[in-house]
Formats: C-alpha cells, sequence, structure tokens
C-alpha cells in the first residue's frame, strides 16, 4: 500500500524483485476520502485468505486500520515510514495551505513534497525525484485533495498498537524527516514482538532510495515467517 501521490511504481522495484516468493498485489489508496474506507476498499480487493500486508506512510495509517477491521486476514504485517500518532493541529493547518495551493499550483505542491520526503542525495535523480513526480502527475490534485482529507482525518492508532499479534516489521530511513526514527521505535516497543530494520542515507521514500536494500529487508524477513 503506496503513499501520499504515490502509485505502483513506488514497489515497481520489489514487486519484480520479490514475484519468485510471494504474488504481489499492489492496492489503490486514490478512491476515498478516509482511511477508514480505503482499508475497507483495499480488503474488498485484496486476495482471498490471509495475506502479508505492506504500507508505506499513508499505507502505514490504511495498514493500522485493516489491523482493526479484520485482523484475522493479515498473516504478517510491514510498517513503513509512517506512524501510529493523529495528525496534529499544526500539520493540519500546513496540509489545507498544500490544498489550497494545489488549485492552482499543482507542481509546486509536488516540489515541496519531494523536498521533505526524499534525502538530499536522491531528491534529484531519476530513479527517486523522477519516479515520485512521475506518480504524483499521473494521480492528479483531485487525488492528492482525498489522500490528504484521509490523513487529515486519521484516528490515532497508538491504543490498538497492543493488540497486534502477527509478525510485524517495522523499516525506516535514517534521515527520514516527515516520520523519524524515534516515531519507528515507538511503534516497536508498542507492537508485540515487532522487529526495526533503520535504513542509512535515506529518507521517507525506502523503496525508492534504497531499493536493494529493502528488497533484502523483505525477502529475509519472509522466508523467516513461520509456516
Amino acid at each position: 500500500m503506496p503513499g501520499l501521490l504515490n502509485d505502483a511504481s513506488l514497489f515497481e522495484q520489489q514487486a519484480d524483485a520479490l514475484a519468485d516468493v510471494a504474488g504481489i498485489t499492489i492496492a489503490d489508496l486514490t478512491g476515498a476520502d478516509t482511511i477508514g474506507q480505503l482499508a475497507t476498499d483495499t480488503l474488498a480487493a485484496a486476495p482471498d485468505g490471509q495475506f502479508v500486508l505492506v504500507g508505506l506512510s499513508m499505507g502505514g495509517y490504511v495498514a493500522l486500520e485493516i489491523m482493526r477491521q479484520a485482523p484475522e486476514r493479515v498473516r504478517a504485517l510491514v510498517l513503513m515510514s509512517t506512524s501510529a500518532h493523529p495528525e496534529t493541529r499544526e500539520a493540519t493547518a500546513a496540509r489545507e495551505k498544500l490544498i489550497k495551493l494545489a488549485e492552482t499550483q499543482f507542481q509546486t505542491v509536488i516540489e515541496t513534497l519531494l523536498t521533505r520526503m526524499a534525502h538530499p542525495d536522491h531528491a534529484r535523480t531519476p530513479e527517486v525525484g523522477g519516479m515520485f513526480q512521475s506518480s504524483a502527475n499521473g494521480l492528479g490534485k483531485e487525488v492528492f485533495v482525498r489522500q490528504e482529507r484521509a490523513i487529515i482525518g486519521r484516528i490515532d492508532s497508538r491504543p490498538s498498537l497492543a493488540r497486534i499479534k502477527c509478525p510485524t516489521l517495522v523499516i525506516c530511513g535514517r534521515e527520514d524527516e516527515i516520520t523519524p526514527p524515534a516515531v519507528h521505535e515507538e511503534l516497536v516497543a508498542a507492537i508485540p514482538g515487532a522487529k526495526l530494520e533503520i535504513i542509512e542515507n535515506c529518507g521517507h521514500l525506502s523503496p525508492l532510495e534504497q531499493p536493494e536494500q529493502v528488497t533484502e529487508i523483505l525477502r529475509n524477513w519472509l522466508r523467516a515467517l513461520p509456516g
């Protein structure tokens, strides 16, 4: 499950590289303006039976909602570049400004987001900055507004973390400014048995910024799952 203004290209390299060990389905998180509805829609489109659930950023918010709606469907969970905290008043105000700006200057919004999301070493590369710009432009400002509304309205997931009983992996970039390592350490402390992986020289978009490392972490973790 991708994040804000990310399409399936966010996980393209992992999907290709892990095709020998897992069937990959990348969720469409563009059709609703609440985290609850995005979770319901994702569950309806998911493969039958149990699955391993991977969510980055906004996708992580949806993943935590799926853990409340249908925990029996999730065999294992991966949370990447995400947080269990609700939106703060300051963050909401900043998002509202971007929503307003998107009405007339969507390209400026994309550039603003990219500056925060990617490590400075990666923000202007075709593999990271170019991919993000392409996916953001392809999705467009209407999707951006829906997704921002969903993020603004998300609930506090911290009270439900202790009820997550499936194997859980938490991944973050060392230089992630949006959800720094301390936020991920909080997730690991609250989820029973959770494991943390911190990726060096990496911001918020780890599947694009350090694709080989993310793939290797996921491959090893999938192989180690019980059953």
